[in-house]
Order: structure tokens, then sequence, then C-alpha cells
């Protein structure tokens, strides 16, 4: 035992983790390369941290950007913000119901995603998709009417805030990752009729996990498919955080075959980069897929019946509104660039206050759903089959005829 005791083992050196650049998620870093211009386009300068890669190349960093179109982001995400708000307040006086799942805070995806795609693009998501139904052709009332479940409303008042559809907008839905094969098959079709558009699969951190996501990376690379797959990673799914429940919290490596490109979410200007480079990557270059992770924040809980503070401190979600918020961010732009004034940028708020107030008033007026029309809009408009049953009991299978 004696010599036991004297025999000295080596000391264990602690490993030293080489130093990897991460993310950064500031909402002004983006700097003027030249004057601004009220007319004509202008060069930008993203902040080389903006974009993480995996097995593909960085988006450039010098950008052009217009007056035009920044005053129309702007407004814009103040009008998403303003339509959330009035949805969180119309909850708590209980006259929205059951599932709502607000994106106060990930104004610069919506946004920025929107004015990175074309028209006839294609975007499907989860349940946290009003703004989303709003910009691809939908209208404020139609979405705050849904909501109420009033006749106004996208869906006719019967599909509530996760059913949300337009022609380029494939919803809103409720189960978790479910989406995100849809997506595939609805890229699968673009390829299969030879269109030059892509599919944006939108789906969460908390998602990530979910087994048919992986099998729809799969089927997404194997066939080459025009499928973006985007992951909003605001750092908690539900009530857990990425780290708690995710071994790689990286989830744009996370597609094996499939490269990826991480970027700052809460840039605006970041985000349309991010966007363009990945529509260019499936359709214009035909790579295939990729993957497309924007790292961001939600300021509200999961949905209305979370809080939002038990598993993280008001501190943290202040010290984000106060120094990460994306429309802050671009109001500071806006402002620091000479393109706008405080005032002017006032007056943009107020009108959109003013628009989502007159938009709330007016789906409060419409009525309820009529008791027959439970029994319509079970196919789209023209697709309806010659026949249907099952609606009711005296309604039963065509064979029964013969």
């Amino acid at each position: 035992m004696s010599s036991l005791a004297r025999l000295r083992l080596p000391r264990r050196v602690p490993r030293i983790q080489p130093f990897v650049r991460t993310i950064q998620t500031t909402a002004d870093t983006t700097q003027l390369q030249d004057n601004a211009h009220e007319t004509d386009p202008f060069w930008v300068k993203i902040h080389e941290d903006s974009f993480q890669t995996h097995n593909c190349d960085k988006p450039d960093l010098d950008v052009k950007v217009t007056k035009t179109e920044l005053l129309d982001m702007y407004r814009q995400m103040q009008t998403m913000r303003r339509m959330e708000m009035a949805a969180d307040a119309l909850y708590k006086a209980k006259m929205i119901r059951g599932f709502c799942h607000l994106a106060i805070g990930q104004e610069a995806v919506s946004v920025g995603l929107e004015h990175g795609i074309t028209k006839n693009d294609k975007v499907i998501t989860s349940y946290r998709c009003h703004p989303l139904a709003v910009l691809r052709g939908g209208t404020i009332q139609g979405v705050i009417g849904e909501l109420l479940g009033r006749q106004i409303g996208m869906s006719h008042g019967k599909g509530g805030s996760m059913h949300i559809f337009t022609p380029s907008f494939f919803g809103g839905n409720g189960i978790v990752g479910a989406q995100v094969p849809l997506g595939a098959g609805i890229a699968f079709a673009q390829k299969y009729t030879e269109e030059s558009t892509c599919t944006f699969t939108l789906y969460g951190d908390g998602a990530a996990n979910q087994g048919q996501v992986f099998e729809a990376f799969n089927m997404a690379k194997l066939w080459d498919l025009p499928c973006v797959f985007v992951c909003e990673n605001n750092k908690y799914g539900m009530g857990t955080s990425a780290e708690r429940s995710s071994s790689n919290t990286q989830y744009f490596t996370r597609g094996d075959k499939i490269p990826g490109l991480q970027v700052n979410g809460m840039d605006i200007i970041a985000v349309k980069q991010g966007v363009e480079y990945a529509r260019k990557w499936t359709v214009e270059d035909k790579k295939g897929p990729l993957l497309l992770e924007f790292v961001t924040y939600r300021y509200g809980g999961h949905s209305m019946s979370d809080p939002g503070t038990t598993y993280r401190t008001r501190e943290e979600v202040q010290r984000m509104r106060s120094t990460q918020d994306p429309i802050r961010g671009l109001q500071r732009y806006i402002e620091e660039w000479g393109l706008a004034s405080e005032q002017e940028l006032k007056q943009i708020d107020k009108e959109a206050k003013s628009t989502v107030d007159s938009a709330v008033e007016e789906a409060k007026a419409s009525p309820i759903p009529d008791t027959k029309d439970l029994w319509t809009d079970i196919y789209y408009a023209g697709t309806e089959p010659p026949f249907m049953r099952g609606r009711e009991r005296e309604e039963v299978h065509l064979l029964s005829q013969f």
C-alpha cells in the first residue's frame, strides 16, 4: 500500500478549447459605406459575425439598399408588432380563445424573409404564423378576424390562429415539426413542374429534434429539392432552453450532407441578405436544399398561457428589448444615415397603430360563422371531389347507391 501511495499519477492538464467565433445578434452593427441617397441605391457593410457557415461560403457583406425599402421594412415591422400586440390585448380580454402564439421580437425574420423572396416562392411555417400570413398576401383584418372566429377571417373564422393560408403561404401548422416534410413536398412539386421557385420551410429550435425533420432533410438532399429549411432559433422551445434540449445547438450544421448558414436574426439587413443567398443557392445555382438558421428572440411566452418568466429572468428579456430590438436597430440605421427624422418615424408608428386599430374594429364587427358553413370550405375552392361523405349521418358512401 505504501508503494501505491508513493505512486504519482500524471496530472491531467485541462483541455484548452480553441477560440470559436460565434454569431452576434446585435440589431445595429451594419455600417454605412458611402453617402446615403434619397433615390439611388447605396452601399452598406454587414458585420462579419452576422453569418456563420457550414460547408458553404459566406454571403457578401457589402449590400446595396435603398431608402424606400428600408422605410418600407420599418413600416411593416411596426405594423406586424402592433398587430401582435392587439392580439395579445384581445386574448387577455377573453375575446380570443384557444391557442395563440405571438412573434413579438422576431419581426426581422418575417419581414426580412418577405423582402428576400419573390411572390411566387412558397412559405410554410408552424404556429407562430400571423406576420407571414399578412406579408404573403393576407390582411390584418383577416388575421384578427380569424383569431376572433369571425367570417371576415382568412379561414372564415373556422381555422383559428394556427390555420391561416394564402395561395403562396401554406400555414400555420399546429403539429410540432409536421410542416417540415410538407415543405419538402411542396419543393418536390416545384421541381417536378420545373418552376423557377423554391420553398422556405420554417420550424423552431424546439421542433429541430423531431424525427420527421431529419427524414425531410434526407429526402430533400437525396432528390436535391429546391427547399430552404429555416430554423427560427429563439433560444427556447416552449419553456426549455436550447442548451437543455439539444446536444448540438448549432442547428445550421445538423443537415448532414446539406450545407448550412447561420444568420443574425435581429438585423433585418442581414436577414434579407441571408434569404437572398439561400434563394440563389436553390433556384439559380440549383445546388439543392440549404439549412438557414436565424438566431432571434421572442419577448413573450411560448403561447398566451406561458408568462415566459419561469425559465428565464425578467432582466434577460428587458436586456434584449433595450439592446437588441430589431425595430430599434433599423430605426437607428434610418436616423443615423439621414434617411428620415425621429418625427417622421414617429408618424409611421402612429399610422401603423391606426391601421391595426381600424382592422381590429372591422374584425370585431364581423359576424360569427353561420351553422350552415360548418360543411363548407372542406376543400380549396375548385378542388372539390364530385361527392362528399361523412359530414352527417345520412351522407353515406357513394357505393351504397349501387
